[in-house]
């Protein structure tokens, strides 16, 4: 009865927010030991109709949850589908639920749903089908130690890796997986652009996260369909999420940190991961830093966040795999491109096509060149709200880094000010200095659009 009364009282939270009147407890426990609404009044020491009421609406709530037609003649049987498909993992026998009498037997104790508990449970699932494959890997030794560290020794609860398009956010994380998968009981991949709103997600995760979910019933299902449910699957097992173009969840033209209509309440879902406890990993792959992210990381040691930067030096690497001539200008064209392996790439494929290799005849040219990498610089430009359109614009027009006290009065009032600088930062548009910079192929991109 306890279990009963425990899995009822959940599945009414997770749902309403509320957990079970004293009333609720008493009519479903008085049901259970198939007394009449008249006994349960006499009992609780009210009205035979104000039971038969509370009854109804209870009745009706469980109806909505559970999918199913719940009245007072069949509400113990299921429960107790949902209580011994939750405790025993949906075991099924052909058509019908097989109840037996553990939920009868207040002596006997659940089964533990450790991930140890079976053979079966013990076997890691592994889900990575949206993940890409054959990705280029370069060298971010450091990159992977740090984010190691965080995940495996620090037990961080969120990890987000943020940088521009191209500059090898994903490429890392797969690296990543392959290097800690083994200290994972579920490992799942998922892209934002996959789903359009926030429950699709939280429904897909749940699905694979249940286990074994294929035989659970729609009770069970019901049940698990809510933010509560994840972080119980975070607690039971200990799960690694990518979630990657995280970006897609928030609102463009606005400052960053407005969610779509669609995922209006994916911020408290993570807060709750952040800052509830368990030994689970989300990481999340992002152009942009959400508000959330910024505020976790600020006040909870388990929330990091890792900005991305170009290769550096390393991108020689990559030059010299596509056969670029001129190795005493390789410096200069990384530096020109940010050390973005993808920008580089599209580059280096344009100097191949128009001038046979040659780095020195291509940077011969007064003006920067953009070619193929002028629409990706345009998904990023998209995105700005109209106040930190204004200071890009104005920041691309400077020869020198402006110092943050130097704003001419008529570019924007000092807040919005402020607010375009921050949020230029969460989208790895500003350069980390004392004073106010964009990377030459931004800035280029910028000037280009007013010609």
């Amino acid at each position: 009865m306890q279990e009963a009364l425990q899995w009822t009282d959940h599945l009414i939270f997770t749902t309403t927010g509320k957990h079970l009147d004293s009333l609720q407890r008493a009519i479903l426990q008085g049901v259970w030991e198939g007394k009449g609404y008249k006994d349960i009044a006499e009992k609780y020491h009210c009205s035979g109709d104000h039971v038969k009421k509370s009854a109804s609406e209870l009745w009706k709530l469980l109806s909505d949850i559970l999918g199913e037609d719940v009245k007072k003649k069949n509400v113990r049987s299921l429960v107790e589908n949902g209580v011994f498909s939750y405790y025993n993992d949906g075991v099924q026998i052909g058509n019908n639920i097989n109840v037996c009498n553990d939920l009868n037997n207040p002596s006997k104790k659940p089964k533990n749903r450790s991930p140890s508990t079976t053979k079966k449970e013990s076997q890691p699932r592994h889900d990575l089908s949206q993940a890409p494959e054959n990705i280029l890997f370069y060298n971010r030794t450091d990159e992977l130690a740090t984010l190691k560290q965080w995940i495996l020794e620090e037990k961080s609860r969120i990890v987000t890796i943020t940088g521009l398009s191209g500059i090898g956010k994903t490429a890392l994380a797969r690296q990543l997986v392959e290097q800690i998968k083994d200290y994972f009981d579920r490992i799942l991949w998922r892209s934002h652009r996959k789903f359009p709103t926030l429950n699709a997600l939280q429904t897909n995760l749940i699905e694979f996260l249940a286990s074994p979910a294929p035989s659970q019933n729609r009770s069970i299902i019901n049940y698990f369909n809510s933010r509560s449910s994840i972080l119980e699957h975070l607690r039971n097992y200990r799960c690694l999420i990518i979630l990657d173009d995280l970006q897609e969840t928030l609102t463009p033209g606005e400052f960053v940190g407005h969610y779509r209509p669609e995922y209006q309440n994916y911020g408290q879902l993570l807060n709750e991961i952040g800052q509830l406890n368990h030994n689970s990993c989300l990481l999340l792959l992002s152009w942009e830093k959400p508000l959330e992210i910024a505020t976790l990381e600020a006040e909870n040691i388990y929330c990091k966040t890792l900005q991305l930067a170009g290769l550096g030096k390393s991108a020689s690497q990559l030059l010299t795999a596509r056969k670029l001539q001129d190795k005493n200008q390789w410096s200069r064209l990384i530096d020109f491109y940010s050390g973005n392996p993808l920008w580089l790439n599209i580059i280096a494929t344009a100097i191949i096509d128009l001038f046979n290799g040659s780095v020195q005849q291509f940077l011969s040219y007064s003006t920067l060149f953009l070619g193929d990498l002028e629409p990706i610089l345009k998904q990023h430009y998209q995105r700005l709200s109209q106040s930190e359109k204004i200071l890009i614009d104005w920041l691309a027009n400077q020869d020198q880094p402006v110092d943050i006290g130097h704003k001419p009065p008529e570019l924007l009032s000092d807040s919005d000010f402020f607010k375009a600088i921050q949020s230029l930062r969460k989208r790895n548009l500003l350069e980390k200095s004392p004073a106010l910079s964009l990377q030459p192929a931004i800035k280029q991109y910028v000037n280009s659009l007013t010609l």
